[in-house]
């Protein structure tokens, strides 16, 4: 079994009530409210009217933005480059957290994964990062790109799958996402509105081992450095194990929710039935996944759902029938900070821990949803 022994998130410098995101949109879209009784105008305030719609009801309170509001409007025509810049900067911070907070350094890591879907780059985030935190020469690198939504617990359970293989290392995965960067600008559509009031910035990075401790000498990068000594860590047993995994594809569904390149960027793919296809289909890959392994959804005392929104969230309590308080994580991580993306139900791992972990020898299920549809379940004990 895999063993997490950390998780720690970072966020940039510019945090925005929603409210104040909403005027931001409005302004960098053109849909400024107009004051012509024409078709134009009731065109413009129609469009202004769902955008206030649609970000009163997000569920979103406050949101993390990489660059200051006012300077969306300017950004140029490389957002990407500045994507690579400042991932890389956020992402350090994450990891560098998450490796104190283990009490391992940098040197420590047999592999990292890194997933974002928000940007591009080549080298990859994961070896922009090895001399920044003396990662050795010798480490196994994965980085993700295009699971979306669902790659921050997909990354967790490849994560769980190498450490199956290799006990004796340690691994860390990273998710970090920047997706103000893709706040629409022109040629605004509706599922673009709906993507501007939900999705915020952040990284949140994890560390686990195997069930084997390492006992071997490390090959060390020639610039070491040890984050903090071992005795300040937490007891291992406040973050949970990973028992199992699944993954899953919903036929028919890849057009529900996506990301197309267009000139002015990554922009969304979103249609009303990615809630739909989650309350038909959720049920069936828990209850399955749970009866391979003698259990039911009775037997789960904390739930870690992505939270895509609150329509999706509130699809996947009706279809696994919990009460209002079980996706209180999820939907406070979504107030705080918006949905971040890959890096969301890391976020709410660390959020549960953090309040009072959930009583050991109990049950969790971390459920991952992007595209695809698709959905990734990883059942935890503490």
């Amino acid at each position: 079994m895999t063993q997490i022994v950390a998780v720690r998130s970072a966020f940039p410098a510019y945090r925005y009530p929603q409210a104040d995101i909403t005027q931001a949109v409005a302004s960098l879209a053109g849909i400024a409210p107009a004051g012509a009784d024409d078709a134009d105008g009731r065109a413009a305030r129609t469009q202004r009217a769902l955008l206030e719609r649609l970000h009163a009801n997000a569920g979103v309170d406050t949101r993390y933005t990489v660059f200051p509001l006012a300077d969306y409007g300017a950004l140029g025509a490389a957002p990407n480059d500045r994507y690579i810049e400042q991932a890389t900067a956020l992402g350090e911070r994450a990891l560098r957290a998450a490796l104190a907070e283990s009490g391992l350094a940098g040197g420590d890591l047999d592999l990292l994964i890194v997933t974002s879907v928000t940007g591009v780059a080549v080298p990859s985030i994961d070896a922009l990062l090895m001399p920044r935190l003396g990662l050795r020469p010798d480490l196994k690198r994965l980085p993700v790109f295009g699971l979306g939504c669902v790659a921050g617990a997909a990354g967790l359970a490849r994560l769980h799958d190498y450490l199956l293989g290799w006990p004796g290392h340690t691994a860390a995965l990273l998710a970090v996402e920047l997706c103000s960067l893709s706040l629409p600008r022109a040629s605004v559509t509706t599922a673009d509105l709906v993507a501007s009031a939900l999705f915020g910035d952040g990284a949140v990075a994890l560390v686990a081992t195997g069930t084997q401790r390492p006992r071997r000498p490390r090959r060390r990068s020639s610039r070491p450095t040890r984050l903090s000594p071992p005795s300040s860590a937490p007891q291992p047993t406040r973050l949970p194990r990973i028992l199992a995994t699944r993954s899953e594809v919903y036929p028919d569904s890849e057009d529900a929710l996506g990301w197309r390149l267009s000139a002015d960027g990554f922009r969304i793919v979103l249609t009303a039935e990615l809630a739909e296809v989650v309350e038909r289909r959720l049920s069936g890959s828990v209850t399955g996944f749970l009866a391979e392994h003698g259990l039911t959804i009775d037997d789960i005392a904390t739930w870690i759902c992505h939270p895509g929104g609150p329509k999706v969230l509130d699809a996947a309590q009706r279809a696994l029938k919990l009460p209002p308080a079980a996706l209180a994580s999820s939907r406070r991580s979504l107030a705080q900070a918006g949905n971040m993306s890959s890096a969301s139900v890391l976020h709410i791992l660390e959020l549960t821990v953090a309040d009072d972990a959930p009583a050991t020898g109990s049950f969790g299920m971390m459920i991952g949803l992007g595209p695809g549809v698709s959905a990734e379940l990883i059942l935890l004990r503490w």
